[in-house]
């Protein structure tokens, strides 16, 4: 019988020769079909054997080893209840990114820049989680990143695009120097590069603080933790819409995934003080990513800031669990890490909604700016429908799935008390704030995207010609608006099934939950905390039917029609409406000034004048320009004085080797 490891990677064998088929596809017409058909089932296929592994025997461990890669190492695979979650997370997304494609990829005007490279981005998320030893993650690392960098320039013409792969391949490459010198420093002298020799051997503080430091640049440059963020807004918009769903709902994860393997797995138990400065990364992400989002007028950079709020969320709750778990306090840690891994799975659901979401207004219309948008829910009703779901989901609204994990994280932090260090103790309720300060800012900025694109009247002509889109894109979209639905309302369901990988890396699970009466969660205490989805669902409905009941047999019957208050004006024209810079504009000003160093400008013509006022907001990305920007600067400075070095003479360039070849004895021997 063929182990539930081998099929996995069996799956990664047959996206990869998908890969290669589709550069012959690609000139058939039904190419494009052929190969999203065949990413769905193969995608659908691993989604579900993932998940049989983690609900069936969730501490099972399989491995595998291929006589491929170093000589005296092989390449080592392992199944567990850890990637067995991540497997169903990025193959669940990867699947409804093919049904989504099925029908935007008629769309693509240059597939055969897409399709080779939408399988193969497949097969390195997939080896990433599969992994067991240093080498192979690190080749499957390198593989996503290349095959995901493909895909963002796949519309290289475009303005913008090219810049934005730059930034992205700069930034990855980063990443993937700061994972190679944190899997250095695990092996150690030894040089073992196995996952199971490194777990096994004993870590110094001062190696495990490097470690840290060196997987939250790593692996948080490539799930967008700030300041690393920057190519976040630049990469994602600049790909094909399922692909930009797959890089901002999928892709991050797996980041996050290695790092939850490295410093909650292979490290062993930490200290508390590496939970302060995870902690402190996770409420500013989430934060400034907020922010940023509502000063965009881009739906889709709007959207790829929001992913870096999420991101932030995530790393809040594994901060928390970190803390909890030097402690030695086991609930208060599984509560914190179940409520991350939870909000992991929502984030995949949501985002890649909004994302398909996005992707169908830009077919319809050509835009992505939302002041030229408008009206659409009178044109794409279905959309209109599945995006305010997702809208209503990412604010953390009941009685949907981003709700219950927000929910439980901030019933982590009130587990604070429990905490010895004081400092932890002043620290989590300020992050907690944080935290509820980006929720009620979130809500503000969905509701702009929403009103802006879906609302009100055409801003444009495009807007007011669109129409509804294919099938297969509603069709992906409605399962997901469902998943966000069914997660939210039977959020034991998922909690039971995350337990498993709680049990794998903190040794201890939270109660059964599927167990308590009218399917009620209670994470620790019935005292403390309980919700249920299913009674807030009959709530609202009930209380929706009623007031509809009310209305309908308490209003006249007769119909009277009037005009529209249109604020003063005698006839209500799309200018007159609010626009995303206007709405945005109470907290721009109070955000912005110290942000942003927001500067808003307006224009008024001379009296007698009949031109129009103009408005324009000026804000500065300080991160950038502070931080990336002054790199930059002195990178180009000192590379155009090396470049002289190309003109030294042989007797120079011995000269240089010989300098180098000393320097690099000297390193040896002081580090021996």
């Amino acid at each position: 019988m063929i182990s539930a490891a081998a099929l996995q990677l069996g799956y990664v064998g047959a996206l990869l020769a998908v890969s290669v088929l589709a550069v012959v596809l690609v000139r058939w017409r039904i190419g494009n079909a052929l190969v999203y058909g065949a990413t769905l089932l193969l995608c659908s296929a691993a989604a579900l054997g993932a998940l049989r592994a983690l609900i069936g025997d969730g501490a099972a461990v399989e491995r595998l080893v291929l006589p491929i890669g170093l000589p005296w190492l092989g390449a080592h695979f392992r199944l567990d209840a850890l990637s067995a979650f991540f497997l169903v997370v990025i193959n669940l997304g990867g699947a409804l990114a093919s049904l989504y494609a099925l029908g935007y990829g008629r769309h693509e005007h240059a597939p055969q820049r897409v399709l080779p490279f939408f399988p193969a981005f497949l097969a390195g998320m997939n080896m990433v989680l599969l992994a067991d030893d240093a080498f192979s993650y690190l080749l499957s690392w390198e593989f996503m990143s290349l095959a995901s960098w493909a895909l963002v320039m796949a519309h290289h013409r475009q303005s913008g695009n090219a810049q934005a792969g730059y930034v992205y391949l700069v930034m990855a490459s980063f990443g993937t120097l700061a994972l190679l010198l944190a899997f250095g420093f695990l092996a150690g002298p030894a040089g073992d590069y196995g996952f199971d020799a490194i777990r096994a051997a004993p870590h110094s503080g001062a190696a495990a603080t490097l470690v840290l430091v060196l997987m939250l640049l790593g692996a948080g440059s490539k799930a967008g933790l700030v300041p690393l963020h920057v190519w976040l807004p630049l990469a994602h918009p600049a790909a094909p819409s399922h692909v930009s769903a797959l890089m901002s709902g999928v892709m991050t994860k797996v980041a996050i995934y290695g790092f939850i393997r490295v410093v909650f797995d292979l490290l062993g138990r930490p200290d508390w003080t590496a939970s302060v400065v995870v902690l402190s990364l996770g409420g500013v992400t989430a934060v400034m990513g907020i922010l940023y989002a509502l000063m965009e007028r881009d739906l889709k950079r709007l959207l790829a800031y929001s992913t870096i709020e999420n991101v932030g969320i995530i790393f809040v709750g594994l901060g928390l669990a970190l803390a909890f778990q030097a402690n030695g306090q086991g609930l208060p840690a599984a509560l914190a890490f179940t409520a991350a891994l939870f909000h992991i799975l929502n984030h995949s659901l949501f985002k890649s909604l909004l994302f398909f979401g996005a992707g169908a207004v830009l077919v319809a219309t050509g835009e992505r700016n939302m002041d030229r948008l408008g009206g659409l829910i009178h044109r794409m009703p279905a959309t209109s429908i599945v995006f305010l779901i997702g809208a209503v989901a990412i604010s953390a609204l009941p009685p949907f799935n981003g709700f219950v994990s927000e929910w439980l994280t901030f019933q982590a932090v009130l587990q604070s008390p429990q905490l010895p260090q004081w400092g932890l103790k002043i620290m989590v309720p300020a992050i907690g704030g944080m935290l509820a300060l980006a929720a009620a800012l979130a809500a503000a900025c969905f509701v702009k995207a929403y009103g802006a694109s879906f609302l009100s009247r055409p801003r444009s002509p495009a807007a007011e010609s669109a129409q509804e889109v294919d099938r297969f894109s509603i069709a992906a979209m409605a399962i997901l608006a469902l998943l966000c639905l069914l997660a939210g309302v039977f959020p034991g369901l998922v909690m039971d099934a995350l337990a498993p990988v709680s049990a794998e890396i903190l040794h201890i699970r939270l109660a059964g939950q599927t167990e308590l009466p009218w399917l009620s969660i209670v994470p620790i205490d019935l005292r403390k905390g309980s919700y249920n989805g299913l009674l807030v669902l009959a709530f609202i409905a009930i209380s929706a039917t009623l007031g509809f009941l009310a209305i309908l047999r308490l209003s006249p019957h007769a119909v009277r029609r009037a005009p529209a208050w249109g604020c003063g004006f005698a006839e209500p024209v799309p200018q007159a409406q609010y626009s995303p810079d206007s709405f945005a504009q109470p907290i721009r000003r109070v955000f912005g000034t110290l942000l942003f160093r927001a500067r808003d400008h307006v224009t008024m013509p001379p009296p007698g004048s009949v031109a129009p006022a103009k408005f324009s907001a000026e804000l500065h990305d300080l991160v950038w320009e502070n931080l990336y920007g002054r790199i930059a600067a002195i990178i180009e400075a000192v590379s155009t004085r090396l470049n002289n070095m190309q003109l030294l003479s042989i007797r120079g360039y011995l000269s240089l080797v010989f300098a180098t070849l000393v320097a690099l004895l000297v390193v040896i021997a002081i580090w021996a």
